[in-house]
């Protein structure tokens, strides 16, 4: 009796001292969007804001980029820990014409793992068809990307570049749509664009770039640098992602509550409200899932329209993170 009452004691005493313990310090990361804080990142703030992150012992910091193309160089550069991005924007970065030039990046998930991109035209406009673009002015933001895309799309309907005419409008591509200064517009992306029409009472026609000519690809992914990557550290990260997912899913209003409140009035306004809705089916269920298949297709797709130059093994730049 007395030496089980002395081993209980002990114990109890070596419980007391693994409780006063302190925790161990969660570790950091820093996630770079893309753009300013919008429904496609969703996912991040409901695991940071409902404690997702911080049941994987992750400390993770959200910051919104002032250059959107600066974060995954600076990622590359060693300046962050992860960064969102695109697929094609990292199959161009890893395989520039020269190798030296190319960025030491890797995916390690999708947070939206189809694309986003479409043509879109005004419903009661002259465009109803592809083919309705010959002689057309088409708007467009990036050069070089969104004009292959347009160009493949435009080929399944005879076409080809010379039949329109491109204008660089810098971003505005619903007001240039509304002020019918260009007939329609590349790079608009199907969740916030029919919405942002939608509300200056404007009915939106979009043409799907998978539909269209174009191979499935991954809109939004996550890039972290190659080199000391640790994959148990971004298994918890996408641990928490998934979860948060599922989460906002089943708890849509509550999580848009969440969503308002992190981001502000700015964030929480009627154009991202009624894009929440549409982009919540279009997250990725998981964040971990990777079609090597997908990669391998979409990088033959940008060779052929020049827009890369060397064949990259598709290894050197995802990660499979189980």
């Amino acid at each position: 009796m007395i030496l089980n009452r002395r081993q209980t004691l002990a114990g109890l005493a070596l419980g007391a001292i693994i409780a006063a313990r302190p925790a161990a310090a969660a570790d950091k990361l820093t996630v770079l969007l893309d753009w300013f804080l919008n429904p496609d990142h969703a996912a991040l703030v409901i695991a940071k804001t409902k404690g997702f992150f911080a049941k994987q012992n992750l400390d993770v910091d959200l910051i919104v980029p002032a250059d959107p193309s600066a974060p995954p160089k600076l990622v590359a550069a060693g300046k962050g820990d992860i960064a969102v991005s695109y697929q094609p924007q990292l199959q161009m970065f890893v395989a520039p014409e020269r190798a030296s030039e190319a960025l030491p990046l890797v995916r390690i998930g999708a947070l939206v793992a189809q694309p986003l991109n479409a043509l879109v035209s005004l419903a009661d406009g002259p465009v109803k068809t592809l083919a309705d673009l010959k002689g057309r002015k088409v708007g467009y933001s990036v050069a070089g990307f969104e004009d292959a895309i347009l160009a493949a799309m435009i080929e399944t309907a005879g076409l080809t570049l010379k039949d329109v005419t491109l204008i660089n409008v810098n971003f505005n591509l619903t007001t240039a749509l509304k002020s019918k200064q260009v007939d329609a517009v590349i790079g608009a992306f199907r969740n916030f664009e029919l919405n942002d029409l939608d509300i200056a009472q404007l009915k939106g026609t979009a043409f799907l770039v998978e539909n269209h000519g174009v191979p499935v690809y991954d809109e939004l992914i996550l890039v972290a640098r190659r080199d000391g990557l640790d994959p148990g550290k971004m298994r918890r990260l996408l641990d928490a992602i998934r979860e948060a997912t599922v989460w906002l899913r089943a708890n849509p209003d509550a999580a848009w509550a969440e969503f308002a409140k992190y981001g502000g009035k700015e964030i929480a306004n009627e154009l991202n409200r009624r894009a929440w809705k549409d982009t919540l089916p279009l997250l990725a269920a998981d964040p971990a899932s990777l079609d090597r298949a997908r990669y391998e297709r979409f990088a033959a797709f940008l060779k052929t329209r020049g827009l890369i130059k060397r064949d990259v093994p598709v290894d050197s730049y995802v990660r499979e993170i189980k």
